[in-house]
């Protein structure tokens, strides 16, 4: 950021604004996905945030752009997350769990959605020393989701101090919050964050195992041979379709609602990448 650059922005030069803010755009729309849970929200989240800040960057005061940035999208983050009723709600679980051999009730927020891999540009981000996270685990799904599961504030407050490394001084500036408030949420934020795997579990990305296990199910399952299938997944395997609540558990489970449903047949499957995973376009 140049102080001529600041200087035109400020005067209201709007392609001046743009040049202040697109190295920061994608790690941005990153943050807000990690919060909200949702590229969607994310992008809405973001373009208020965006839009906020252009109102006003005539009263920035030049020290640390990258900051004032994070503090205008947490907090846009955290107001749309007291407003969720503006989020549609799923609908209700028809009939009783079945347990093993039917659908039992999602544990997973509904809201949850993959990130392209096409957006996850964030080869340049360098965290804070502080970070326990690197760029590529924090935008991992089991982690993403995991974050759902914790009360807003501290969730806003494990994300700047645990992935992007901001100290608590600058956590609490940019929460408008006390250190020891920042400190407190994190305490409670890192006993309540469950992951449902550890990142380092996963395959090696773009490894020739990983490619030939999709080439295997892409092939199983658009011939629909169900024998195949039941013996590429694991035993925590889970299918659901969000919104709706319901979720088959296991491999065979799965296997029995595609066969009622049909879901499995006349259907192509395209491989491409999300949250640095193996992710399919039926």
């Amino acid at each position: 950021m140049t102080e001529a650059t600041l200087a035109r922005a400020q005067a209201g030069d709007g392609a001046a604004f743009g040049e202040l803010i697109d190295p920061y755009r994608r790690e941005l729309q990153a943050h807000c996905y990690r919060i909200l849970g949702s590229v969607q929200d994310a992008e809405d989240v973001l373009q208020e945030a965006l839009l906020a800040a252009w109102r006003s960057i005539g009263r920035f005061n030049g020290q640390s752009l990258r900051a004032w940035l994070y503090r205008i999208a947490t907090n846009r983050c955290l107001n749309y997350l007291r407003g969720e009723s503006r989020r549609p709600q799923p609908a209700g679980l028809p009939g009783k769990d079945a347990g093993r051999t039917g659908p039992v009730r999602s544990d997973e927020p509904w809201w949850l959605e993959p990130y392209p891999d096409h957006l996850d540009d964030l080869d340049d981000l360098i965290p804070g020393p502080e970070a326990r996270y690197d760029a590529r685990e924090s935008i991992a799904l089991s982690f993403v989701a995991g974050l759902q599961h914790l009360p807003p504030q501290q969730r806003a407050v494990l994300v700047l101090r645990d992935v992007l490394g901001y100290p608590a001084a600058e956590t609490a500036d940019i929460l408008a919050t006390t250190q020891t408030a920042v400190n407190s949420a994190l305490i409670r934020a890192r006993a309540g964050l469950r992951p449902d795997r550890d990142p380092h579990d996963v395959p090696v990305p773009k490894s020739p195992a990983e490619a030939a296990i999709v080439d295997r199910f892409v092939s199983a399952f658009e011939r629909f041979d169900l024998d195949e299938l039941v013996a590429l997944l694991t035993d925590d395997a889970r299918l659901t379709m969000p919104p709706e609540p319901a979720e088959h558990r296991g491999s065979r489970p799965i296997a029995g609602f595609l066969v009622e449903s049909h879901l499995g047949q006349n259907l192509k499957l395209l491989p491409t990448r999300a949250n640095n995973q193996p992710a399919l376009v039926v």
